[in-house]
C-alpha cells in the first residue's frame, strides 16, 4: 500500500533531520516516496546525535511475501480475540495481543534474523515473543517499559501499516524523538532511548512526520526483548 503523504504545518518545534539508509537490502520499504530516507526527526541536533545513536530503523526488513507467512500465522488467532480499550497500566487504547512461544519454520527463520541484527553476542531473550494489534483508532500512550520485564533492548516488525513512534525524554518534554516506522519495517531501541524516554505510537489524526501525514491503519507490531541484566 503506498503512503499518502500531505504537507501539513509542523506541529512542533523545527526539527533535525537524520537521514538513515542502514538498510541496503532490496526488500520493498511500503512505498515511502519522498520521505524513504528520512526515519527519524529531532528537537535538537544533539539529541539527535546522542540518543539516535540508540535507536536504529531499518526500512524494508522483511519482504511483502515475509509479511505475509507472519501474518498467515497470527490472524487465526487473533481473529479469536476482541479489540480491548482498557489496559491494565492504561498503556494501550485499542488493541488486541498475544505471546508466542512457538513458530513454523519460515517465521522462526525471519526472527532469527532480527535476533542476529538486535542481539549481538547472543544475549539471553526473553522467551516468547510479543505481538501487538493495534486497531485503525488504536494507539500507545506514552510510557517506559518495566525494567523487571525486559532489558535493554527492544526491537519490533511493523506489518501492516506505517506508523509514528514518538520518543520523549520523561520530565523535559521538548526533547523528543519521532520515528518513521515504515510498514515491514524493523525497530531497534537501545539502553538511554529505552529507560529515559517515554515511546508511544501516536493516534491517526496525530500522525504527522515532519509536517508530512502519515495515514495509520491496523497495525500489529512484533516485539522481541532480551531478559533484564
Amino acid at each position: 500500500m503506498k503512503l499518502l503523504l500531505t504537507t501539513l504545518k509542523h506541529t512542533r518545534n523545527p526539527a533535525v533531520y537524520l537521514c538513515r539508509r542502514c538498510c541496503s537490502s532490496p526488500r520493498s520499504s511500503g512505498g515511502l516516496s519522498s520521505l524513504q530516507d528520512e526515519v527519524m526527526v529531532g528537537s535538537s541536533l544533539e539529541l539527535v546525535r546522542t540518543v539516535g545513536s540508540q535507536v536504529e530503523v531499518r526500512p524494508g526488513f522483511i519482504t511483502e511475501e515475509e509479511e505475509a507467512v507472519l501474518l498467515q500465522e497470527l490472524e487465526p488467532g487473533l481473529r479469536k480475540k476482541r479489540y480491548e480499550f482498557d489496559h491494565w497500566d492504561d498503556a494501550i487504547h485499542g488493541y488486541r495481543e498475544t505471546e508466542r512461544l512457538r513458530w513454523a519454520p519460515p517465521c522462526e527463520e525471519i526472527l532469527n534474523r532480527v535476533r542476529s541484527v538486535a542481539f549481538p553476542g547472543g544475549a539471553p531473550l526473553l522467551g516468547p515473543v510479543h505481538v501487538l494489534d493495534l486497531d485503525k483508532a488504536g494507539y500507545i500512550k506514552p510510557h517506559v517499559d518495566s525494567v523487571k520485564f525486559c532489558g535493554s533492548t527492544i526491537a519490533g516488525l511493523s506489518l501492516l501499516s506505517d506508523s509514528i513512534m514518538r520518543l520523549v525524554k520523561e520530565n523535559e518534554p521538548n526533547e523528543w524523538l519521532d520515528l518513521l516506522l515504515a510498514r515491514r519495517s524493523l525497530y531497534i531501541l537501545r539502553d538511554q532511548a529505552r529507560y529515559d524516554f517515554t515511546h508511544e505510537i501516536l493516534k491517526d489524526e496525530d500522525s504527522v512526520f515532519n509536517g508530512h501525514r502519515v495515514a495509520r491503519q491496523r497495525r500489529i507490531s512484533v516485539i522481541c526483548r532480551n531478559l533484564p541484566g
